[in-house]
């Protein structure tokens, strides 16, 4: 059998095994004709109105139920195929800023396992929520879905303990103005142009800005402005690390591309701390 390429791709034949399925249309038409005899008590012209919107309804909700069941066969074919674990009830916690955004956090789909060899992490479609109410006290509910690989590495606490490399958003004359009401964090300014253009990096007032700017080697620098999707970022609080980008990945090779840049993001954390762990410093010394 060919590996599944999104969750997409099974909708089709899911919903015609719903459809083949006389007690799909029992319920379809049961639906239909209380909802006719619903109209028929208000006025008799709407009987045949009534039935037609719940029939529609009714096939819309078969439709919605084979979509879902699409999109769990792919991700159960997906965690399979990668000998990774899948959850969809795991709580991420406020682990970086990320995690913590929004009146509301979900996981939607949470893929754990060895995402490269030697490196564990979480590959997640992850959602946050913002709630408001308007002047009536009507609520509002609008979804910011993500997608994150999600890595634990307690190896960079001696050395990083905050940073954030986030997308390009404001326009460059406001940077100075808004860089004075950051109370916690500065700006990291280096010297490669395009990765201004793409990102803007920050990190702790307390950290040590020389280990900063040597993670950001000449070809990480080039990596991050050529190979990372669009839109990408990452960061990095008290020993977790999130990479991400915005929207759900709902495809084999869309989350393989996940998994891959926040690999890559790992494995120049953990060389870096390789080369400046106090062993060895010391070593080099003697």
């Amino acid at each position: 059998m060919s590996e599944i390429a999104d969750a997409n791709a099974l909708r089709g034949s899911k919903f015609k095994e719903l459809v083949h399925r006389p007690k799909t249309w029992i319920l379809i038409v049961i639906g239909s004709l209380v909802a006719a005899a619903c109209g028929a008590i208000a006025a008799p012209v709407l009987a045949a109105v009534a039935f037609v919107v719940a029939f529609l309804i009714g096939v819309g909700i078969t439709f919605w139920i084979a979509d879902t069941r699409a999109a769990n066969a792919f991700y159960e074919a997906y965690a399979e195929s990668r000998g990774l674990t899948k959850w969809t009830t795991k709580s991420l916690g406020g682990l970086t800023p990320l995690l913590r955004k929004g009146d509301k956090q979900r996981v939607d789909v949470l893929f754990e396992g060895e995402l490269a060899p030697g490196i564990e992490g979480q590959l997640v479609l992850y959602t946050f929520v913002v709630e408001s109410r308007d002047s009536k006290g009507n609520e509002t509910e609008v979804d910011y879905p993500f997608t994150l690989a999600l890595f634990s590495l307690p190896e960079t606490l001696q050395h990083l303990r905050d940073l954030r490399v986030q997308r390009k958003s404001g326009l460059k004359a406001l940077e100075k103005f808004e860089d004075a009401f950051r109370r916690s964090h500065e700006r990291l300014t280096l010297e490669s142009e395009s990765l201004r253009d793409r990102y803007e990096i920050f990190v702790g007032k307390d950290e040590d800005p020389v280990w900063v700017r040597r993670l950001f080697s000449p070809s990480f620098i080039v990596w991050l402005t050529e190979n990372p999707p669009e839109k990408f970022a990452f960061e990095l609080e008290n020993g977790y690390l999130c990479a991400y980008v915005p929207k759900h990945r709902d495809s084999a090779v869309g989350l393989d591309e996940m998994a891959e840049v926040g690999v890559q993001v790992v494995a120049r954390l953990r060389e870096e701390v390789a080369e400046t762990s106090p062993a060895t410093e010391g070593e080099t010394k003697q």
